[in-house]
């Protein structure tokens, strides 16, 4: 059986744009796409902590310190907001134990604090 599991996440991300009239995406700093190990066009979950808006989009380079939500998604956050990216995989119940996701931790201007791979929780069954 396979489980849906938190693949990545970079954790309270400060908005920088909303583009409304962009045909839809979210534009993330490279540097914060390859230390959570994102893809052009992956799939992410984004939660407003701000006002509490969930939705999913999909991913797109930015330019440094950027995150940018486009088109529809726009309407949906403010600069200013914190939000959290997230993305998930679907693992094989016998690979949960050796399964870490990438939490990217960044300060205010969206610069990485921290990356880890998260080794406090272990499966048990």
């Amino acid at each position: 059986m396979k489980r849906h599991i938190l693949r990545a996440k970079i954790h309270r991300a400060t908005v920088t744009g909303a583009n409304l009239n962009y045909e839809g995406s979210i534009s993330i700093d490279e540097r914060l796409l390859e230390a959570g190990k994102f893809v052009v066009f992956e799939k992410v979950d984004i939660y407003n902590v701000n006002n509490g808006n969930r939705f999913s989009t999909y991913v797109i380079p930015g330019k440094p310190g950027e995150i940018s939500l486009n088109g529809a998604a726009a309407r949906l956050c403010m600069p200013g907001d914190i939000i959290i990216i997230a993305s998930y995989a679907e693992v094989e119940e016998e690979e949960l134990h050796h399964f870490r996701p990438y939490l990217v931790y960044v300060d205010d201007k969206n610069n990485i604090l921290e990356v880890k791979r998260d080794m406090e929780h272990v499966f048990t069954f």
